[in-house]
């Protein structure tokens, strides 16, 4: 069987961390830390976690013509993703500024650089093209990029509403399945519990909604019925980049005709996973690793 095929709208960057004993105050500056440089973005974290899931994997986004961005797209080829639509700009490559301290604690400053200037008609265009590949998008780019892709998409389609922005009346006619964690859902709706929450957002799409609880897996409203599907227990070393774990590995199961509640389970093993190395994209696993 030939791999499915997925097409990730969303923000390339790079992640330049330093990590030191403590947080610096405001106006303070914190010695002796240790710097490493990693890629980064939402959109490519989720194209990553596909293309080791076995997904036929194609980014769409920008990035700046630069040493950053040149890096940035060499570290997703090497993953087997296609970057022909990734656009090279006139502009800055988007940058995360990560600052940890010693309890794992951390301060982000993101430039978007090259990601604010992602062209809307390129998207459409992009993703009109790729038939019936599943889309995956994410709203570190411009809500028009979004909302183009999501409009041309002939396949499943999901938005992984973060960072949390209002959703526009467009976007939600759209009927996109929506994968906000709780935090995210609860500021969309308006409510506090998360199936409350998934069912307000679903009354706005007429679509299913999956609401990500961390160690406590996800919950699935879907037809009107809600189900929470659990994690299994690992040994968590690091958080970061599990919510695009998951919804990279959601993608790869709907590409691949999956019903959504079994591509749920397999994208719940898959971010549980991916907590065990530190980094975004360090502990995401192969399909094999999933399977076990």
């Amino acid at each position: 069987m030939s791999p499915a095929r997925v097409i990730v709208v969303g923000s390339v960057n790079a992640d330049l961390v330093v990590r030191a004993e403590r947080l610096p105050a405001p106006g303070e500056t914190v010695t002796g830390g240790r710097f490493s440089r990693h890629g980064g973005g939402k959109g490519a974290n989720q194209a990553v976690a596909a293309a080791r899931l076995g997904a036929r994997v194609a980014m769409v986004g920008a990035v700046g013509d630069d040493d950053l961005g040149q890096e940035a797209l060499a570290l997703l080829e090497q993953e087997g993703i296609d970057v022909s639509a990734v656009a090279r700009l006139d502009a800055p490559t988007g940058v995360a500024l990560i600052a940890v301290d010693a309890a794992g604690e951390n301060q982000i400053a993101v430039a978007s650089g090259a990601n604010a200037e992602l062209d809307a008609a390129a998207v459409e265009r992009t993703v009109r093209d790729a038939g019936a590949a599943a889309v995956l998008l994410s709203q570190e780019v411009p809500e028009d990029a979004v909302l183009a892709g999501v409009r041309a998409a002939r396949g499943p389609v999901v938005l992984n509403p973060a960072p949390v922005r209002a959703l526009p009346a467009e976007l939600a006619k759209l009927g996109p399945i929506l994968t906000p964690n709780a935090g995210e859902a609860r500021e969309l709706s308006g409510e506090e519990e998360p199936e409350a929450a998934a069912r307000a957002l679903a009354e706005r799409t007429g679509a299913p909604v999956l609401v990500t609880l961390g160690a406590h897996g996800v919950l699935l409203l879907q037809d009107g019925k809600a189900e929470r599907l659990p994690a299994p227990r690992v040994e968590a070393v690091d958080t970061t980049g599990a919510g695009d774990a998951f919804n990279g590995a959601l993608a790869t199961g709907l590409a691949e005709g999956r019903p959504l509640r079994d591509a749920a389970a397999f994208a719940v093993a898959a971010a549980a996973l991916s907590t065990r190395a530190a980094g975004a994209r360090e502990g995401m696993p192969s399909r094999d690793q999933v399977r076990a």
